[in-house]
């Protein structure tokens, strides 16, 4: 299997048990994550920890694979993740988490061509704007580009009370690109744009048009890539005068003998040139590391970033010794340069 056929998804999560919560508590920790009810918001730190952190407290229903975060106008958090039918998880306060079903409890038929009849759906992207949820995600099978995104939109985000808006964009063997990841951004100057890709030729974006959530037009931008390596999972924010492109590199869904880890770079327009730290392009390879595998957290990745009342949050899931997939949140600090890191 040539190498930017690697399969890229891991098996289904399984439900956590009183081990594996008692696990998460056992993992080594910088800093806990606050609970947002009791937030005192300070500034946010320049000064990077000496070593990676390892993830804040997280209990309850904290096996995951690819998480994506968003909060709520009533300040709850919903979790939605790679799952059957797309599994959703919540919060109050982003440190116990529950099951909430899935968002298409009924199953999602327009997908199985792409699926071969699966009902495990991949790396949603939720977010919050024109007082409704958004909902994109990606259908395929392992180690194929034959892919597609789609969104969903829904007025609460609750289990079963999402509407399909219909396919996005798809890929085939014909195109050097991977239609999965999705991530919805949109700029400053009110465009919105959707990143996504896996390995291939690398991460892409095209134009999205606002009113209905679907693709705008035929552009098609590279952003960033590995000139076919291990490259996925792109997601952008913006901090300050920078906008921030977060992948991750490296291999996916192999337990404990998972390499991911997450990279970052940056750029003054939404739609690149992202280079990193020493000022190489991500269209060549380039990534500043902000987390990798430390001591019995192993492949952190499929990295989502949120602003919070608190500071900006870091959203990924890592593997245990055991091999399990679990959620890892941190939050993240800006040092005198303008380069984010984790605490």
């Amino acid at each position: 299997m040539s190498r930017n056929r690697i399969p890229r998804r891991a098996m289904l999560v399984i439900p956590v048990t009183a081990a594996l919560t008692a696990l998460s508590a056992a993992v080594v920790h910088a800093q806990p994550v606050v609970p947002n009810a009791a937030v005192a918001v300070a500034a946010t730190p320049t000064t990077p920890p000496a070593s990676y952190p390892g993830p804040g407290v997280v209990t309850g229903a904290v096996g995951t694979h690819d998480p994506t975060m968003v909060k709520t106008p009533a300040g709850t958090y919903i979790v939605a993740q790679t799952g059957n039918n797309i599994r959703l998880t919540t919060s109050t306060d982003r440190t116990a988490f529950r099951e909430a079903g899935a968002v298409f409890p009924n199953g999602a038929p327009w997908t199985t061509t792409y699926t071969g009849g699966s009902r495990n759906l991949w790396a949603p992207d939720i977010s919050y704007r024109n007082g409704q949820y958004y909902l994109y995600y990606s259908a395929s099978t392992f180690g194929s580009n034959r892919s597609a995104i789609f969104l969903a939109t829904s007025p609460t985000g609750a289990s079963g009370s999402w509407t399909n808006r219909g396919l996005v964009i798809e890929s085939n063997t014909s195109n050097n690109y991977n239609a999965i990841d999705p991530n919805l951004f949109v700029d400053d100057a009110g465009r919105w744009w959707l990143n996504f890709g896996s390995f291939w030729s690398g991460l892409q974006q095209i134009a999205i048009n606002p009113s209905t959530g679907l693709r705008a037009d035929d552009s098609l931008r590279l952003i960033a890539g590995r000139n076919g390596g291990a490259i996925e999972a792109p997601h952008m924010i913006k901090h300050g005068s920078y906008y921030y492109l977060w992948v991750s590199f490296d291999r996916c869904c192999q337990g404990a003998a998972s390499t991911y880890r997450i990279m970052v770079g940056r750029s003054t327009s939404p739609n690149g040139p992202f280079v990193d730290r020493s000022g190489k392009t991500l269209n060549s390879g380039g990534g500043t590391q902000v987390l990798a595998g430390r001591g019995s957290v192993h492949g952190p990745g499929h990295q989502a970033v949120f602003t919070d009342t608190d500071a900006d949050v870091l959203v990924y899931h890592y593997y245990a010794d055991n091999g399990a997939s679990r959620l890892g949140i941190n939050l993240l600090g800006y040092d005198a340069a303008g380069w984010p890191f984790a605490y």
